[in-house]
């Protein structure tokens, strides 16, 4: 049995700061514009406006994912808990307040400690004191980090059985099947030798009921994507919002929805001094969702050093949260 001394509240909570190069929301956009596919990069859909259109998003009735994921969760957290054992380090991505985030430290045995990854330190100082406050046993470290990068984890003061990272919401579906590959080697090197991730996905299925996920009937999420267009309003660009539409489509042959906005007419838009043609019926890629088959995600798990270990689907196999391990 592992014996922990207690640590006092100022123990229990450490902000590390790596100093992320911040993104250059502008020039990036230009870069995009430029591309003969043009694109916009989607980390820039989170303002305080595009983070409030999200969380509606996840209530609509046709966006399954996240409730889907949750019911997988409460459901089988006990065994994810089970699996992933006792005096665990638990790595999140991102600010560790959310309800799937709390639903598995709320599950988890004696863990050693929790780490969030963000790249904002003021979220990562609130979510920080907000979860120590919460599990008042448990220390919580925030790094302030790019997770998309390579970066070393501080440890936590009492020993860790092993370290299992936690990401959930299908966000590995962001990135292309090479970034992903990349990015689950690198969590790879990060859990190490027997450590973890617990990864949800979102499976292949009725074509229909994809896109009806991404096309609302309300209209919210075509907001959440004109929404990118408007803050680079706010630096200098004067895209004329009502002359483009949302469009996400399935891509069968890529196996993914390609969030679009198209271009309703001729048009030259301006980003600081650089002008951009778009033509009519032309479409900026602002996002890609992947969806995967489990032999495809084991696949790609095995290229970055995982093995797939377990799984827990819904009734109709929609969504998987999967258990990746290192040997």
């Amino acid at each position: 049995m592992i014996a922990f001394d207690p640590l006092s509240t100022n123990e229990r909570v450490r902000v590390v700061d790596l100093h992320p190069k911040l993104g250059d929301l502008r020039q990036e956009s230009i870069d995009g514009l430029r591309r003969s596919q043009k694109a916009l990069p989607c980390k820039y859909f989170y303002d305080a406006l595009g983070a409030r259109l999200f969380e509606a998003i996840t209530e609509l009735p046709e966006y399954y994912p996240t409730r889907t994921e949750l019911r997988i969760m409460s459901q089988a957290v006990h065994e994810m808990a089970d699996s992933i054992g006792t005096h665990a380090t638990l790595v999140e991505f991102g600010s560790g307040v959310g309800l799937k985030t709390q639903k598995l430290l709320d599950a988890l045995i004696d863990p050693s400690g929790c780490v969030l990854i963000d790249i904002s330190r003021a979220a990562l100082e609130a979510s920080a004191h907000q979860l120590a406050g919460r599990y008042e046993d448990m220390e919580v470290i925030g790094v302030c980090a790019d997770y998309t990068q390579a970066l070393r984890l501080p440890r936590p003061h009492r020993p860790s059985a092993r370290t299992v990272a936690f990401f959930p919401g299908s966000t590995i579906g962001n990135f292309t099947r090479d970034e992903a590959v990349r990015f689950l080697g690198r969590v790879s090197e990060l859990v190490g030798q027997g450590g973890g991730l617990l990864v949800g996905i979102d499976r292949k299925k009725d074509t229909k009921a994809i896109e009806d996920a991404y096309n609302d009937s309300l209209g919210v999420t075509a907001a959440f994507n004109l929404n990118i267009l408007r803050r680079l309003n706010q630096i200098g660009a004067n895209f004329d919002l009502t002359q483009f539409r949302h469009h996400a489509p399935y891509v069968e042959r890529e196996g993914r929805i390609e969030m679009r906005l198209v271009s309703e007419r001729d048009q030259m838009v301006r980003l600081g001094d650089v002008q951009i043609a778009l033509s009519a019926g032309e479409h900026i890629v602002t996002e890609h969702s992947h969806k995967y088959d489990l032999d495809q995600f084991e696949d790609m798990a095995q290229a970055a050093g995982f093995r797939l270990t377990k799984q827990w689907s819904d009734e109709r196999d929609w969504f998987s949260v999967c258990l990746l391990e290192v040997d």
